[in-house]
Parts: C-alpha cells; sequence; structure tokens
C-alpha cells in the first residue's frame, strides 16, 4: 500500500473513532488497532491525534482555500457570490466526515490550532459575499447563508425528503439570502 493510502486510511479511521466515541476518548493505540498497524507504524505518518486532525483540516480544507484564492480573482457582483455559495456547498459535500468531527467535538476544535484557522476561513468567506458597507440586516443574511450551508448538513437529516433535495433546499437558501443582501444594497 503507498504511502497516500496509509496516510488516508489513518486519517479515515482516525474520524471513525472520533465520532464514536469522541476525540478525547480515542487513543493513538485505538487507532493503530483499528487499522491493524503497530503504534510504530501509525507514528511513522503521525505522532499525535492533533497531528491526524490537522492533516484532515489541511486536505479537506484545501478546496475551500482553492475557493478563496478564487473568489479574490472575481468581482463582487452578484453571480460571483452564488458561485462562491455554489462552490463552497461542492467543497462542503466532499468534508462531511470533518465537519461531523467538528459538530461533535466544538469544544476540541476550539482548542487545538485548526480551530483558529476554519474561523478564518469562515470570515474570509463571510467578507466575500457582503458588500462594503452593508446594513446589519443584510451582513447578518450573508452570514446566516453560510450557517444555513452548515446547520443544513445536520439538521436535514431528521427532515423527510431526498438527500439531494433536501441539499439543494439549503444551497437554495443560502443563494436568496444573499440576493437579498445584494438587492437591498443594490436598491
Amino acid at each position: 500500500m503507498s504511502r497516500g493510502n496509509t496516510r488516508q486510511r489513518i486519517q479515515d479511521v482516525a474520524l471513525e473513532l472520533f465520532a464514536e466515541q469522541g476525540y478525547e476518548k480515542t487513543s493513538l493505540r485505538e487507532i493503530a488497532e483499528r487499522l491493524d498497524v503497530t503504534k510504530a507504524a501509525l507514528y511513522y505518518h503521525f505522532k499525535t491525534k492533533e497531528d491526524i486532525v490537522i492533516s484532515l483540516f489541511a486536505d479537506l480544507g484545501r478546496p475551500v482555500d482553492e475557493l478563496i484564492a478564487w473568489a479574490e480573482e472575481q468581482p463582487r457582483t452578484l453571480a460571483t457570490k452564488q458561485e462562491i455559495l455554489r462552490r463552497y456547498h461542492v467543497a462542503l459535500m466532499g468534508a462531511l466526515p470533518l465537519f461531523r468531527f467538528m459538530h461533535e467535538n466544538q469544544a476540541t476544535v476550539r482548542e487545538l490550532s485548526i480551530g483558529e484557522t476554519f474561523k478564518a476561513r469562515m470570515t474570509t468567506l463571510a467578507g466575500m459575499i457582503q458588500d462594503p458597507g452593508a446594513s446589519m440586516v443584510d451582513r447578518v443574511r450573508c452570514v446566516s447563508a453560510l450557517f444555513t450551508m452548515h446547520a443544513g448538513l445536520w439538521l436535514m437529516q431528521t427532515v423527510e425528503g431526498e438527500e439531494a433535495e433536501k441539499r439543494q433546499a439549503v444551497l437554495d437558501v443560502a443563494i436568496d439570502l444573499v440576493t437579498q443582501a445584494h438587492r437591498a444594497e443594490a436598491g
């Protein structure tokens, strides 16, 4: 098995265990046992649980970083803001296990260095979908659009309906919030 595949397997198993029993209650030994490898083999790739989580944020956060880089080069039009939300939606779908971890281990995320990284990404994205000088109501709409997308990952699980339809509805609501904010500023 290649190094990249082993690294990915470690990340996947660690996320499973973190989700099952929590970050604090999961040990490197348990991760190694679930993988059926020695602790030394695990140490070759990751020295600590935090190293695993940081690597997950780096790998799964890359699409968000790429989105931010793309958005920085775009005009601040309504179409750009809507496209930011569409691309962010795709990035979220690709990082569902990581967002599950964050949701279920919020105190840990705040304590680890990744908490600040995530907060910085969200602040940057929120700024990119807001107009400078927007009213407080419109700033709330824009921030709410991002949190609608996050909440939709979890809260919509209890709502009846097809997954694709629910995900599209969440994206539509987020886009509608940003559209309302943009039109209010333009009007």
